[in-house]
């Protein structure tokens, strides 16, 4: 089962997920820029107590350092402050006795140096300042060398480092607070949208009216005509069923009659007669159903699942030859006339040849008595291709394709459904394409269009 989140945690992890990320990105440069920042500074520290003690050497002529270079020494941030002083000749004046060795000598003998070494088993900073004094009528080259332990530069170093990252944690922490409960805020219109639509009864399929966020109000937009399109949905299936069980009734009535009739009649001629209308009635009610059923599919079908590429003509051809049979009987005249070339068209091959079906029974229920022929064609306009059936009978005008396209209506009184012309017109504009009738000066003639396939 996949496991979900709410909006609220989504929008939290995705704002602060990018804070921490850069949090951790700044703290690291953070903690380098203090160790850098620590080091030059320690470094100055290192200079300035080294002046100070080279001044103090050469004011007392080796004797003393002034209280203040003392205090300046002991009060160093970067720790304690070691020193080793000498006069001209290398005279050993003040300091601890033995400096950390090593720090070679540039070009100019008389430039600070900075150095690392080791005093006592410890890493340390070493400056070594060589100034050219007087002590004693002794003139030459004075050093002073001063130096700090690397660790003591370290701790204080990691203490900028971790109260600036104790800083950083309380304002992502803060940060947090105030984006969950902000989040949770802002969502406020989406919870009282939930609350209202949960409120409603489920007959309730009115638009939403309530105020919401301009970026929720897409979703609004389209529960909206979700609803209304359900709603229509729902009115259409009402008027289905309450016309199909108009439509059932009778045949079903009838069909009871006629049964009860053959069940009482008085010499087996009239039972035979009686049987033989009963089975007119029954193949009557089963085509009703089977229209009704149709209609039922073409509605609620799967869309274009079950479309497969096929030629048209040939379909035609196969129908025609299913139908042939019963209008020859019936004394009619039938001619069939396809297309010189193949009509690729993609479709449903049960659905096309049920329209084809329905516009030739059209034709054989409505003709009338004038009745003598029907004729089929297919061909091609462009990238449609085209079934027409047309027939010499009663004649059916383009101004009635409303009344004779409507479920359950019917242009004159017959035996009809008055499904026929419905689910034709369905099943072309389930494929793309329409049905027409056409201008004819005697009879009905009707077209269904279909537009060929690329594949």
């Amino acid at each position: 089962m996949r496991r979900t989140f709410s909006l609220r945690t989504r929008l939290f992890a995705l704002i602060l997920t990018p804070l921490v990320l850069m949090a951790i990105v700044l703290g690291y440069w953070r903690f380098t820029v203090a160790q850098k920042t620590a080091w030059e500074l320690f470094d100055r520290s290192l200079l300035a107590a080294g002046l100070a003690i080279s001044r103090d050497v050469a004011i007392s002529e080796g004797d003393a350092l002034s209280p203040s270079t003392r205090s300046l020494i002991r009060d160093s941030s970067g720790g304690e402050v070691f020193y080793h002083a000498t006069g001209p000749g290398g005279i050993y004046v003040t300091g601890y006795a033995y400096p950390p060795a090593g720090g070679a000598r540039g070009e100019d003998p008389y430039n600070p140096v900075f150095f690392e070494s080791d005093y006592r088993d410890e890493p340390v900073r070493v400056l070594r300042l060589t100034e050219r004094r007087t002590i004693e009528n002794l003139t030459g080259d004075a050093t002073v060398t001063v130096w700090q332990r690397i660790a003591d530069r370290r701790a204080f170093a990691n203490q900028l480092a971790v109260w600036s990252a104790v800083l950083m944690l309380a304002l992502l922490a803060t940060l947090a607070l105030v984006v969950w409960f902000g989040v949770k805020r802002g969502l406020r219109p989406l919870t009282d949208l939930e609350e209202a639509i949960e409120a409603r009864s489920p007959n309730d399929l009115s638009i939403i009216k309530r105020a919401v966020p301009v970026e929720t109000r897409g979703i609004v937009d389209t529960l909206n005509r979700l609803f209304a399109q359900v709603e229509a949905s729902i009115a259409a299936h009402q008027v289905f069923i309450s016309d199909a069980a108009h439509q059932l009734r009778n045949p079903a009535a009838a069909v009871q009659s006629m049964a009860e009739a053959a069940r009482d009649a008085a010499t087996e001629e009239e039972r035979i007669r009686r049987l033989d209308e009963l089975v007119t009635a029954t193949r009557s009610a089963a085509r009703v159903t089977e229209q009704l059923l149709s209609l039922d599919r073409l509605r609620h079908g799967n869309g274009d699942a079950r479309f497969e590429v096929f030629d048209l003509n040939r379909l035609v051809e196969e129908t025609c030859a299913d139908l042939a049979p019963s209008i020859l009987v019936a004394g009619k005249d039938f001619e069939l006339n396809l297309a010189r070339k193949p009509l690729t068209v993609r479709g449903d091959l049960v659905f096309i040849s049920e329209a084809i079906k329905n516009l030739v029974d059209n034709a054989m229920k409505h003709g009338g008595s004038d009745l003598s022929r029907i004729w089929v064609g297919t061909e091609q306009h462009g990238t449609m291709a085209e079934v027409t059936v047309a027939d010499d009978g009663r004649g059916l005008s383009p101004d009635m394709a409303e009344l004779a396209f409507s479920r359950f209506s019917q242009v004159e009184p017959s035996d009809g459904s008055g499904l026929g012309l419905a689910i034709a017109l369905s099943v072309a504009e389930q494929h793309g394409g329409t049905l027409r009738i056409n201008p004819s000066e005697s009879g009905a003639s009707l077209t269904i269009v279909l537009p060929l396939s690329s594949e």
